[in-house]
């Protein structure tokens, strides 16, 4: 079993440092978010054009979550 460990660690090619770098600072860039209260503002204007109609608060927020990422990216 111990010449096996042996075997897989001389067989495995170290990763370049270049190549995790860019990979790490890729993965840090932060997405564009829009603010809670740029989505409040966008959800009021749904219920608003709905005629304040109750019932629908959470499908607003996600469909103006989802518009405004749109507009982000």
């Amino acid at each position: 079993m111990a010449e096996k460990l042996k075997l897989t660690k001389a067989t495995a090619t170290p990763t370049k440092p270049s190549t995790r770098k860019k990979t790490v600072a890729a993965a840090a860039k932060p997405a564009a978010t829009p603010s809670r209260e740029e989505i409040a503002r966008l959800a009021e204007k749904y219920w608003a054009e709905r005629g304040f109609q109750d019932g629908y608060a959470e499908q607003d927020w996600l469909r103006a979550e989802q518009e405004l990422l749109q507009e982000a990216s």
